[in-house]
């Protein structure tokens, strides 16, 4: 521990989670009693994906290590191995950075190895986003162990905190802070139609869906929920630009269709990688955005964005009124692109709030990780009784 700072280790994994944790992490850097230690591993070092790792070096923000994990597989194995993979590496630099304080975010496979070596290590761990439910992905059990091996929680909702006190965590403990992918809306400045066109040679002025899909991870065949989404792509009219899937099993099959589609369907385009200003400053400007992904969920909302949901993967997570959900089949998705791109439906989100937070999450989660007690009775959790 830096004399008279705390030490507080950070993980990012993927372009998704260091989206969420950008502001956080710059008024961590930026804090005068915080020793920040960011630890980039994942799909950020993966040239399949990118390299977003050079989205963190040009924001400027500190790497204090770089674990190279993730196996260029398309398969569950693969996962599987990666997360022993991380937790090699990992043991070797938490146990030499020993930091005050470990967070973690969301519920990717891959973070249940800082989890793991934090705990043996007795290393304190605070976890964003715990205590939501997405019952069509394994991030929906990931989630809930990284909840009963944490000691501080940041929820993004009241309902959430509520099942995290619920899990017998103690409510101390349990915060809801928001989400903190929202502050970049109060926070960032986000582009216009015209600098969006400068940049990726888009015109937003014709009808535009944004598509956000990746693997079913609980299925044992991961991609085949996809191909009711492509059916029903095919038939619909305007400009579809797709996001790059997160690194599951399926994610090569999922991005090998999307170019194929791309291939008959020119009036589209796909995305490797996106900074979160440009993804942000999309949700603002396109129609609709259509797939599985939580950002359907959790983001679109503050733009009161019409959104179709489809299939299992977030099934049970709060939602605003916003979102339709679409059976994984090409009829209803249909169906609900239509009713999506309705001028009715779009008027009737006039004035909606997002549950999901105000864009004050990183202030709330740094005034806890500052000042909460590091004495053993933060990493000593009292079994809590059905009845208390």
């Amino acid at each position: 521990m830096t004399a008279g700072k705390r030490t507080i280790a950070v993980i990012t994994s993927s372009r998704a989670d260091y989206s969420h944790l950008y502001w956080l992490l710059k008024d961590l850097a930026a804090h005068p009693e915080v020793n920040l230690k960011l630890i980039v591993l994942g799909s950020h070092l993966a040239p399949t994906f990118g390299i977003t790792v050079k989205e963190i070096e040009r924001d400027e923000i500190p790497i204090a290590a770089r674990i190279e994990c993730l196996l260029n597989s398309d398969t569950d194995i693969g996962m599987a191995k990666t997360i022993g993979v991380a937790t090699l590496g990992l043991a070797d630099t938490l146990g030499q950075m020993r930091p005050d304080l470990l967070l973690l975010i969301a519920d990717r496979y891959e973070m249940l190895a800082p989890a793991s070596v934090a705990l043996a290590l007795r290393i304190p761990v605070a976890h964003i986003e715990g205590g939501e439910i997405s019952e069509g992905a394994i991030d929906d059990a990931v989630r809930n162990a990284l909840t009963k091996m944490s000691h501080v929680h940041f929820t993004s909702t009241h309902l959430a905190r509520q099942r995290v006190i619920d899990m017998r965590e103690e409510p101390w403990r349990v915060h809801r802070a928001g989400a903190p992918s929202l502050d970049h809306l109060r926070r960032s400045r986000l582009l216009t139609k015209e600098e969006l066109a400068q940049r990726h040679s888009l015109n937003l002025n014709r009808p535009t869906l944004l598509v956000a899909y990746h693997p079913v991870t609980i299925l044992r065949e991961t991609t085949q929920e996809a191909d009711a989404l492509f059916a029903a792509l095919a038939a619909t009219e305007g400009q579809i630009l797709f996001c790059y899937p997160n690194s599951d099993a399926g994610s090569h099959q999922i991005i090998e269709r999307t170019r194929n589609f791309l291939a008959n369907h020119p009036n589209g385009h796909i995305f490797t990688n996106l900074d979160p200003i440009t993804y942000w400053s999309l949700l603002r400007h396109v129609d609709t955005l259509i797939g599985n992904s939580s950002s359907g969920i959790m983001e679109t909302a503050s733009f009161a964005l019409p959104t179709v949901n489809i299939g299992l993967r977030q099934q049970g997570r709060e939602r605003a009124s916003n979102v339709l959900d679409a059976a994984p089949d090409a009829a209803d998705i249909s169906e609900k692109i239509a009713e999506a791109r309705s001028r009715a439906f779009r008027a009737s989100l006039a004035g909606m709030e997002n549950p999901y937070g105000d864009g004050h999450a990183s202030e709330r989660i740094i005034e806890v990780l500052t000042t909460v007690s590091l004495t053993q009775d933060l990493l000593i959790k009292r079994a809590i009784s059905s009845c208390e």
